[in-house]
């Protein structure tokens, strides 16, 4: 197997801007730094993304990959981002089959505002294998506690998304970008090259689990199955679409998550229960 050349262009997460208060005070604070990026494949257009620029390269290729427009890294000969121009340009060793026809078809999506899915990704959900999974209530309460340690630009910044991947309690890889869509295709494209490498190596008891801090919509629940995850949490809840997928693929939606509470709204059986770590619920006066 041949791994793709990158370039590692990190652009700076944030900037500092002056600020006014409700006294009149002057402030200053940082702030996401929001950039386009032009997607490039073989010298032909494809798409902008708007990004923080945390991880370009594993972005582009997540998003090669969800979209099914690539196969395997293999594919891939080279990811150059250059932000002098805001450009990605991707080269193939041969080309990718019929892209006209498989990129005219699109679902504008909730990402944000910037979301969006080929028409072909729905049609292929039934066929994204599921792994035998099983998330306790102790390694649900792990991964809440992790995402709450996590030092990120959301604490010092705000205004964007946080997305992780775990196997079991540990977390292998933390993301943040403008929209969670993207946050998850960056977290595609590591995997991507990690599983040329170095397999993650879950287990049933220790399965790969997607954290995000947005919604669990359709996109993001199609990504993860994408991925071979089975377990999904969000500090937010899930959409109509996003659970009707969720409840026909066998994967688990867990909401809400946030301190010792949850909600898991799909596939229960994934989840181990022990009510008993929730402490004492909380009675009205009577």
């Amino acid at each position: 197997m041949t791994r793709p050349v990158l370039t590692e262009a990190r652009a700076p997460l944030t900037r500092s801007v002056r600020t006014v208060n409700e006294f009149g005070e002057e402030e200053s604070l940082s702030i996401p730094a929001e950039r386009d990026l032009t997607l490039y494949v073989d010298r032909r257009e494809l798409v902008t993304l708007m990004t923080l620029g945390a991880h370009p390269e594993w972005l582009v290729l997540g998003y090669l990959r969800n979209q099914r427009l690539v196969d395997s890294p293999d594919a891939i000969e080279s990811v150059t981002v250059d932000w002098e121009v805001n450009a990605a340009a991707v080269k193939t060793h041969a080309g990718i089959e019929r892209i006209e026809e498989r990129t005219a078809h699109r679902v504008v999506t909730t990402g944000c505002g910037q979301g969006s899915v080929f028409g072909h990704m729905m049609e292929e959900i039934d066929s994204a294998p599921l792994p035998e999974a099983r998330i306790t209530q102790a390694q649900l309460y792990g991964i809440v506690n992790a995402i709450r340690l996590q030092e990120s630009t959301y604490k010092s910044a705000g205004s964007v998304h946080g997305c992780a991947l775990f196997r079991g309690e540990e977390m292998l890889l933390f993301v943040e970008d403008v929209g969670r869509h993207n946050a998850i295709d960056t977290i595609a494209g590591w995997m991507w090259l990690r599983e040329q490498e170095a397999p993650l190596a879950p287990t049933a008891d220790e399965p790969l689990v997607f954290y995000t801090t947005g919604r669990l919509t359709s996109e993001m629940v199609i990504k993860s199955a994408q991925m071979g995850v089975a377990v999904v949490v969000s500090r937010s809840g899930i959409t109509q679409m996003g659970y009707e997928i969720a409840e026909r693929i066998g994967l688990c939606a867990i909401g809400r998550a946030t301190n010792r509470r949850f909600l898991c709204y799909t596939t229960p059986e994934r989840l181990v229960l022990q009510p008993e770590l929730a402490g004492t619920r909380l009675r009205a006066a009577q």
